[in-house]
């Protein structure tokens, strides 16, 4: 099993040979043939493009790398790649859940939104939020929330050594908008229909706020989906 989202410890190992385009090692301080042996995949050995990790690493040779989990043949899994700029690991590693960070948007996506964060290391873009963690409001693309130049205040969520990539929302700072209507089940509320889809509509409460109404709950007559 693979751990995906949390930094594991780091281990020194030795290069002992190539298993197809893996490295396979064993620890340094390993002793006889008891000594355990590990692999660092291809796509683990480093942030760079390679073909074969021999482009990098020789037999005998020291590296310093990341536990990140187990085959199921209980083999250790380690990753070089995370442990490879020692600035850049220190400071994702110090990006703990639920530290409150600034930086500068530097890409907007369909699918998410890139920033610079304040004190990383020259070179990479470590910040990532997902287009979910954007705000509460639902939107069609990133662009509606943030664009490009402007900074922002934002909450961790995950620092991926592996990645080079620190997980945040904005949303998470922001209030929760459904928390004003937590006392409100049971009272009638009104709102212009936002959204038709076959199975029901979305109408507009308040700022932020949508409700889902089925089509089960429209008519007393029975609607198997509503048109266009």
């Amino acid at each position: 099993m693979v751990n995906q989202l949390w930094p594991g410890p780091m281990r020194t190992v030795k290069a002992i040979g190539f298993d197809g385009s893996d490295v396979l090692v064993t620890p340094s301080d390993g002793e006889g043939d008891e000594a355990e042996i590990g692999r660092i995949p291809l796509h683990e050995a480093s942030m760079r493009r390679l073909e074969h990790p021999s482009e990098l690493f020789a037999v005998g040779q020291e590296i310093t790398a990341e536990e990140i989990g187990r085959r199921g043949n209980g083999q250790l899994l380690l990753s070089a790649r995370a442990c490879e700029v020692p600035a850049l690991r220190a400071f994702l590693l110090s990006m703990e859940r639920g530290k409150v960070v600034t930086g500068t948007v530097s890409e907007v996506h369909n699918f998410g939104v890139f920033v610079h964060l304040d004190g990383e290391p020259d070179g990479p873009c470590t910040g990532f939020i997902r287009v979910p963690n954007l705000t509460w409001s639902r939107i069609n693309h990133a662009s509606e929330a943030v664009e490009a130049g402007q900074r922002i205040t934002a909450e961790v969520i995950a620092a991926e050594t592996r990645t080079g990539q620190v997980a945040l929302s904005l949303k998470a700072l922001q209030e929760d908008p459904l928390v004003r209507f937590a006392d409100h089940v049971g009272r009638v509320v009104t709102g212009p229909i936002t959204k038709i889809i076959p199975f029901g509509v979305f109408v507009r409460l308040a700022p932020n706020v949508e409700g889902f109404l089925h089509v089960s709950e429209l008519t007393d007559e029975l609607v198997e989906s509503l048109g266009y």
